[in-house]
């Protein structure tokens, strides 16, 4: 009863989706969830590899904002979770832990199964709770709807985060089913007063200011706003009414309007420019460039960052000054600041543009020569072989908002960070630590969380062959669930060539450095989709990507696109 009082309050709570990894200490919670599939309640997803489990979770509460419950039985498989804990922690993304234990009495004397894993994510969690075995001598729908209650205010609080959940259950550890059960709902107690608190907040947020008194900042100052990831809208409504440059990264959720500045690393590096700055103010977590920390270290530069309270700060000179939110004095904007940076930027993007305008005089030529070159010039611009950036600019052109476009820690990232141009996208990046681990899985939860809501649309996944490789478990497709509609374009440059552009690749032996760090891989990833039923395509030209992005997309397609290591 204590499970399904658990999962019954939790779908009350709001809990839209759940994932499951099979395991026979957490089995009662398992089927309590299978049996609110049954009934149409939640949404359920059943994995056997924890870590990939738990990175689909997290796709899915990064998607949808709700709190995901996944479910673990005892031992290794609590441990497994622990990279996805660590970045929905420092990324702010609502996660339940319902973690399976032995009782007491089998804890701590070499017991089949059993570790120290209660509050084993330490100050990763929001809130850790251990608790004792279910008892038929108490009320257990009301304690289960107690725990539930405080681990989803927890997980979905102002500093959204995971939760631990850790249960140890005697045997037999489930029984036939009972009746349906009826969860109370206890009126004043402070569990449900902040839940309530909890979901009121998430359903005023879209609709109402936020209720937080803004900071207001004089205009004065040469500032520039950087948006990192998850900054989100707030970063570039700030530029725009305080009319200064927005540095905005690929995943911040503000890389749109017309304070944004792309070529932002030379402008930075620049005297003219970035020399000439006062003020800096952050959002979000910036993680793809060096020029932003050692703008933060520098002397005279005054620093706000907007976060929340008892938040880690980002704060590489340790002088920043923190706000929960941040508004600009009224008064006129400062155009030649703004348009000292606009034009600069332009006039770097022209520079290191790589499309040519079609010559429309030669193509209506009356000199069938001269129309015969701007033919065989225009097929060698679309047959020409593909390179990062164009992989990634062909990758943003194709995205549209109804669209979601997923980023792995690799190569790439960093250069649709230099070069894609501003665009208003649902853009998603594990930047919390940066790992490479579970991003396909990550993906694919965005991608069932997305389709969930939506008819249209897809998934995009942008990564490389490393990255890939190491979430493999992720493709897995399971018998009787709905498949996502997601696209994993991987740039195959047979090892982690991110490592070709840091110092080590000038002071190691190149054999050294290629034997554990570039790390050289031989998987045929045509043969690696079939084994998991994905569709398989090769894009060796832009028009073979393009033609690849555009196709019609109704499950998991795995499009290769072969790049150099240089």
């Amino acid at each position: 009863m204590y499970a399904r009082g658990l999962v019954a309050e939790l779908i009350r709570l709001g809990v839209r989706d759940a994932v499951v990894c099979p395991g026979s200490r957490s089995q009662a919670w398992a089927l309590a969830f299978a049996e609110a599939e049954a009934a149409e309640q939640i949404r359920l997803r059943v994995r056997i590899d924890e870590r990939s489990a738990a990175f689909l979770a997290l796709g899915l509460a990064a998607e949808t904002g709700l709190p995901v419950p996944i479910v673990v039985t005892s031992g290794t498989a609590v441990a497994n979770l622990h990279p996805a804990v660590l970045e929905a922690h420092h990324s702010h993304i609502p996660l339940i832990v319902l973690s399976a234990d032995r009782p007491e009495e089998l804890r701590g004397i070499r017991s089949n199964q059993t570790t120290a894993q209660a509050h084993l994510f330490g100050s990763a969690t929001r809130l850790s709770l251990d608790e004792d075995a279910p008892n038929a001598d108490r009320d257990e729908i009301a304690r289960a709807a107690e725990h539930a209650r405080a681990a989803f205010a927890a997980a979905a609080g102002a500093v959204p985060g995971p939760v631990q959940l850790n249960v140890g259950f005697r045997e037999p550890l489930s029984s036939a089913l009972a009746a349906e059960v009826t969860v109370p709902v206890p009126e004043g107690s402070a569990e449900q007063d902040q839940v309530d608190a909890v979901i009121a907040a998430e359903k005023a947020s879209d609709a109402a200011p936020s209720a937080v008194p803004a900071h207001v900042l004089p205009r004065g100052p040469r500032t520039v706003v950087i948006a990192g990831n998850g900054a989100g809208p707030g970063a570039e409504d700030l530029a725009h009414h305080g009319g200064w440059p927005l540095i905005a990264e690929v995943s911040s959720g503000s890389r749109y309007g017309r304070a944004l500045i792309v070529p932002y690393r030379e402008l930075l590096d620049s005297p003219d420019h970035g020399g000439l700055i006062e003020r800096v103010i952050v959002f979000g977590q910036p993680t793809l460039s060096r020029q932003v920390p050692a703008l933060l270290r520098r002397e005279g530069v005054e620093t706000w960052v907007v976060s929340e309270p008892d938040t880690e700060l980002f704060d590489p000179g340790h002088n920043a000054h923190r706000a929960t939110s941040l508004s600009v004095e009224p008064g006129a904007v400062d155009r030649d600041w703004l348009g000292h940076w606009v034009v600069a930027a332009r006039e770097l993007t022209a520079e290191r543009s790589t499309d040519v305008a079609p010559d429309l005089e030669a193509a209506h030529s009356h000199d069938p020569a001269t129309r015969l070159a701007y033919v065989r010039g225009e097929f060698q611009a679309i047959r020409a072989a593909l390179d990062r950036r164009l992989l990634v600019e062909s990758v943003w052109r194709a995205t549209w908002p109804h669209d979601r476009l997923v980023f792995g820690a690799s190569r790439l990232i960093r250069v649709a960070d230099e070069h894609v141009p501003g665009k208003k996208l649902s853009v998603f990046a594990n930047r919390g630590l940066a790992g490479i681990d579970g991003t396909v899985a990550t993906a694919s939860g965005i991608a069932l969380a997305q389709q969930a809501e939506s008819e249209t649309g897809v998934t995009r996944l942008v990564l490389g062959d490393l990255t890939l490789l190491h979430d493999v478990g992720g493709m897995l497709r399971v018998p009787g669930e709905q498949v996502p509609r997601i696209q994993i374009i991987v740039g195959n440059d047979g090892g982690g060539t991110i490592f070709d552009g840091l110092e080590v690749s000038q002071s190691a032996a190149p054999d050294l450095a290629a034997r554990v760090l570039f790390t050289p891989q031989e998987v045929k990833l045509s043969a690696l989709a079939e084994a998991y039923g994905w569709e398989y395509r090769r894009a060796a030209t832009r028009a073979d990507l393009d033609q690849a992005l555009t196709a019609p997309t109704t499950g998991p397609v795995l499009i290769e696109v072969t790049l150099t290591r240089e």
